[in-house]
């Protein structure tokens, strides 16, 4: 080599080397940098493939069984937010105890020898309540949510700050030789960026800056954020990485998927989305093939939206369809077939990080992506896009067959040990099997909710109030209530109402007239409803209901919800405004305050037994039962078909919401199996509180067992 020669790969050294500091901001040996190919760890560049598991949507008891095989499903890294609204439910009170426990989910990670992505938000959306904003924020005055506001910036930082300093007094980033080695500021904030005009682009550089500058001593990330300002990484996410991102605004940062999205979230009265495993395959392959060098697939268990934890009109499963179910159990074939896939690409990961890539035509919708080095091997990615039909390709004087829209992956350039398209993975099949009935009335105890009158109430106003306001978001519910003078006849009298809100309930001297609701789709509900009238003084209750806080949107501060307008009208006409009459209010149920689902609280309300009569089709009740654990260590869950719509407590544990009478247009509940951890459950005198809002049968629960078997199987059962 040339003395000239010799100096201009010096020279080349040096600035890669200067390249890699300024883009990783920590140029320590041990710990976490990168450059334009991937992240580099301890000195070393990684192809890591990751799955998002989020703690407090399982319980401390799961997560070493959930990790485990998650592990075992060739994943490197488990990602995470952190959730701002259960950690700070009130301004400066913080609790990190029980599913909360952030500290402990990664501690368990790190045992099991796995890296960590925490992407802190603090705003998260994730389909969770108020996207993880805790709710006291709206009330910070001049407050303006995820722009450049004062208020909101310095809430954000303080409890980022707070954050990033539990994790260092725990020495759990990879600087300090733990398994964080990633952070994520802010979250696909380009959705809504353009909505803040200016203030958003100086809010984007703010929140980098901010995070940076907190000396994590490893890389931040911000997820659909095209103009990321350096050092921060721009990632994507979606179900078509490898086709839709344009890669990241720099050279030098490398090509990232942070959410590759295994199924996807899940509305009261929609099916599931069902993904299948050669689709996620395909275009995981592909994303690889196109210098992607960090997969994290969103979700890789989903678990359970516990309590009221969902965003609005979303169910209590989430992500059931991920390799692991909400239950942990595998969902086969994605998840071996994702196993085998990690396996393929891993075992070529030198070429990949380190041979130079070559693109090739093979035909009009089939190429070949090829890397290749003197010292590391060779890859190449065989990619055949036609849906429609199987085709053969030639590559280095060899013929391959490739089945539709498949990638066919060949170690060393000549064997073809993987195809996306070709499943050699059984199919299981999850069974759901009743352990216990609870049929028998006398086990049943009732307690009927009092309807409130404009008399019950304290607070007072001569208009229609907000909903949330008044609420705080401590419950769901918001009793509006109005005295109605009836003096001169009426023909066919009907109350029209619109709201906001997710669901109304109108009581009419204390009877049950009419009930509306609303959808992900429809965000205005319009009920009209004929009522019965007697003369003189009549009292109107309307009962507003939310089914979860918006998890998204700009200026989610604005939004309003609950009753925007009542009138009742006479054979279609004389429409009579209330609007502006002066109603009363009332926050809550009896029950939620009595806290009936709490075993020490029952005596606090009289309950009613032995009379089935009293047991079914009651709006505004609530039921309560005993029931002995189910013998084995398998998932457990409630079966509540027979019911409408309301919240379940076992041992005083929230498992969330269920609204089985919201049914999918094929005539089925979005979901029927609800989730009791085993971590729930006494192995005796457990208690059952439910409350159904709507009317339904406790008699008709079920008590189940959670397990999964094979394809034969299950076909001999069928037969």
């Amino acid at each position: 080599m040339s003395g000239r020669v010799a100096s201009c790969w010096i020279l080349v050294a040096m600035v890669v080397v200067l390249c890699t500091a300024a883009a990783g901001g920590d140029t320590a040996e041990k710990g976490v940098t990168y450059d334009g190919r991937s992240l580099i760890i301890d000195g070393q560049r990684k192809l890591l493939f990751s799955g998002s598991i989020h703690y407090p949507r399982s319980t401390p008891e799961m997560w070493p069984s959930l990790i485990k095989k998650t592990k075992e499903g060739g994943i490197d890294v488990i990602q995470t937010y952190v959730f701002w609204n259960l950690h700070e439910p009130k301004l400066g009170q913080y609790d990190f105890s029980g599913r909360n426990d952030l500290v402990k989910f990664i501690k368990e990670i790190r045992s099991q020898g796995l890296y960590v992505c925490l992407r802190i938000g603090p705003f998260i959306e994730a389909e969770w309540n108020y996207g993880g904003l805790p709710f006291w924020l709206r009330d910070v005055p001049g407050m303006v949510y995820r722009t450049d506001n004062e208020p909101f910036k310095f809430h954000m930082q303080r409890f980022t700050s707070k954050i990033v300093n539990l994790m260092k007094s725990e020495g759990l980033y990879a600087s300090q030789g733990g398994p964080i080695i990633l952070s994520q500021i802010e979250n696909e904030y380009g959705n809504v960026e353009a909505s803040f005009h200016e203030k958003g682009a100086s809010y984007v550089k703010w929140a980098a800056q901010m995070a940076v500058g907190l000396q994590t001593g490893v890389p931040w990330i911000m997820c659909k954020q095209p103009d990321a300002p350096d050092p921060v990484i721009n990632t994507c996410n979606g179900m078509k990485c490898g086709e839709t991102f344009p890669g990241p605004n720099s050279p030098n940062k490398p090509k990232m998927w942070t959410e590759d999205w295994t199924s996807f979230y899940q509305a009261y009265g929609a099916p599931p989305y069902i993904r299948s495993a050669e689709d996620i395959a395909f275009h995981a392959a592909l994303f690889v093939a196109k210098n992607g060098s960090y997969i994290n697939y969103y979700m890789y268990h989903g678990g359970t939206n516990f309590g009221r934890t969902s965003s609005s009109y979303f169910i209590t499963g989430y992500y059931d369809q991920a390799p692991l179910d909400e239950y942990g159990l595998l969902r086969q074939p994605k998840y071996g077939h994702l196993k085998e896939l990690h396996a393929a690409i891993k075992s070529s990961a030198n070429p990949l990080l380190h041979g130079k890539q070559t693109v090739l035509s093979l035909g009009p919708m089939q190429q070949a992506y090829v890397f290749e080095d003197e010292n590391s091997g060779c890859v190449a990615f065989l990619v055949n896009n036609d849906a429609t039909k199987a085709i053969q390709v030639q590559f280095r004087n060899n013929a391959y067959s490739l089945l539709p829209k498949s990638i066919g992956i060949l170690q060393d350039c000549k064997t073809l040990i993987y195809e996306t398209a070709k499943v050699n993975v059984a199919k299981n099949m999850r069974v759901t099997t009743p352990v216990q009935l609870f049929n028998v009335p006398d086990k049943w105890k009732v307690f009927r909710e009092t309807i409130p009158t404009f008399a019950d109430t304290s607070l007072k106003a001569n208009a229609l109030l907000e909903h949330t306001n008044l609420t705080k978001d401590k419950s769901d519910y918001l009793w509006y209530t109005l005295r109605f003078e009836s003096s001169s006849p009426c023909a066919n009298p009907s109350l029209y109402i619109e709201s906001l809100g997710h669901v109304v309930h109108v009581f009419i001297n204390n009877a049950l007239t009419g009930s509306g609701h609303g959808s992900r789709n429809i965000t205005v509900v319009k009920l009209q409803v004929p009522i019965s009238l007697i003369n003189g003084q009549n009292n109107i209750s309307i009962l507003s209901g939310m089914v979860g806080l918006p998890d998204s949107g700009a200026y989610m501060e604005r939004k309003s919800y609950g009753l925007t307008k009542t009138q009742i009208s006479c054979d279609g006409t004389n429409a009579i405004d209330l609007s502006g009459s002066q109603w009363g209010y009332l926050v809550g149920l009896l029950g939620e305050k009595a806290r009936l689902r709490q075993l020490r609280n029952q005596k606090k309300v009289k309950w009613s037994t032995n009379d089935s009569g009293l047991i079914k089709n009651h709006p505004l009740a609530w039921y309560k039962t005993m029931f002995d654990e189910p013998n084995g260590e398998g998932p457990v869950g409630l079966n509540m078909t027979s019911m409408g719509k309301g919240e379940m407590w076992v041992n005083g544990e929230s498992i969330g919401r269920y609204w089985v009478s919201f049914l999918t247009p094929s005539g089925h509940p979005s979901q029927s199996i609800y989730h009791i951890p085993r971590e729930f459950l006494k192995p005796s005198g457990n208690l059952l509180v439910v409350f159904e809002e709507e009317g339904g049968d406790p008699l008709g629960i079920s008590l189940n067992t959670i397990s999964v078997i094979g394809s034969n199987q299950a076909q001999s059962q069928l037969s």
